[in-house]
């Protein structure tokens, strides 16, 4: 009679503690950034653009703040001051002498 009681009593609690040892899916905000520089250039920024997004809702970083900088360095720099992990760049050129377009996304722990 022991022994069936036992092992119940030591399933129900390896049962209770499974929750506890998963792991919780860490969440992000994403935040898309698009850099216009002229071909060639080294990094100097003709214009940022950054849309109006759900993830910048209370954080303490701004849109006008953002588009106001002037080099793709102090971008970086900025957002990484502000704990924004940057995760990727994609570039877009159409022809030799027309405008970069880069699309910077950014991630931030919720």
């Amino acid at each position: 009679m022991k022994k069936p009681i036992a092992s119940l009593l030591f399933l129900f609690l390896f049962i209770i503690s499974i929750p506890l040892m998963s792991q919780e899916i860490t969440k992000y905000d994403y935040l898309e950034v698009v850099v216009v520089q002229k071909a060639n250039d080294d990094g100097k920024v003709k214009r940022i653009r950054v849309e109006d997004q759900p993830s910048l809702k209370g954080k303490d970083i701004t849109i006008k703040e953002i588009e106001k900088i002037k080099e793709t360095s102090t971008l970086l720099n900025y957002m990484n001051d502000a704990n924004w992990e940057f995760l990727d760049r994609q570039a877009i050129v159409s022809g030799i002498n027309d405008p970069v377009w880069m699309s910077y996304l950014f991630r931030k722990r919720k």
